[in-house]
């Protein structure tokens, strides 16, 4: 597939992709450097993790490289002397090359951008305050090289496409190898609040924590091994993990592709007897009336 790489200006001034494959922009149109301030590096607590010597990074669809600049902008302004250690899995070299080529990551430090732009041609970069690998291929088949090399993450950005789009990468049996890589303190971020994607990441045996919206977009998920430094799910949003849109995307074999994982739980959710997603949502609008009409009596 050739790509057209064509940037795009989002709403804080930074630049994205928008993917023809997918018929989705990299980032969201609040902007590229926003979301990844506040999806991943706050829910991340990336400046407090940054006090240490050693911070270790695992950044899943790496992309245009926005997620990870912003990482280690912030962990270098807060400690020059950080030594990172960064896994980045993306599947198309092409993506991360055409971001340095584009200068979409401008916005970021010059040491941060010379050290992407290294990552980005060599696939490996090893600096005094950084030792990094660009893995490019299939997610679920590089992430079993993360596995392999004992890596334990202190953070984890998790950032595919949504849901509907690359079912592949929020799979019950892909999510429970990104847990194996998560450091027994360490938090995972990721913008989807889909019931499926929280539900399979409670199934890999993580604490689920709610991430704010970015203006009116939903908000995202934190999760870890414990509930220490979690914002707690609302009562509806555990209920909504009890609903037909709480059945998972499956992928047995780590090797199905998007249609057939997308058929397997269209098949599994018309057999199944969970609550509908338009009772659960009719249900709360209901609940919601009710305080509306007490609080005018």
């Amino acid at each position: 597939m050739v790509l057209m790489l064509t940037p795009q200006l989002t709403a804080d001034g930074s630049y994205t992709f928008f993917s023809t494959e997918f018929q989705e922009h990299f980032h969201s149109q609040v902007g590229a450097k926003r979301e990844a301030q506040e999806k991943f590096l706050l829910p991340c607590h990336i400046a407090d993790l940054a006090q240490g010597s050693h911070l270790y990074l695992l950044d899943i669809c790496y992309g245009l490289g926005h997620n990870s600049a912003a990482a280690l902008a912030e962990i270098w302004r807060v400690n020059p002397h950080c030594h990172v250690t960064l896994f980045a899995l993306e599947r198309d070299q092409a993506i991360a090359w055409g971001s340095i080529q584009h200068n979409l990551l401008n916005p970021y430090p010059e040491g941060v951008r010379a050290a992407l732009a290294n990552l980005s041609h060599n696939l490996r970069v090893d600096q005094k305050n950084l030792t990094a690998q660009l893995l490019i291929g299939d997610a679920r088949q590089t992430i079993q090289q993360v596995i392999a090399a004992g890596f334990l993450a202190d953070a984890i950005f998790l950032d595919p496409f949504s849901p509907p789009k690359c079912p592949q990468l929020w799979t019950v049996e892909f999510l429970a190898l990104v847990a194996r890589c998560l450091a027994p303190e360490g938090y995972l971020a990721t913008y989807s609040c889909a019931a499926a994607v929280r539900l399979a990441l409670r199934e890999a045996g993580l604490c689920l924590g709610i991430i704010p919206g970015i203006g009116r977009k939903s908000p995202g998920t934190a999760a870890r091994w414990s509930f220490d430094g979690l914002l707690p799910l609302s009562q509806r949003e555990q209920e909504h993990l009890q609903t037909n849109a709480a059945i998972a995307y499956r992928d047995p074999t780590l090797q199905d592709d998007a249609l057939t994982i997308l058929q397997r739980r269209r098949q599994e959710q018309s057999q199944s007897h969970w609550e509908s997603t338009s009772r659960w949502k009719k249900r709360w609008l209901l609940r919601r009336g009710d305080r509306h009409h007490e609080s005018l009596h």
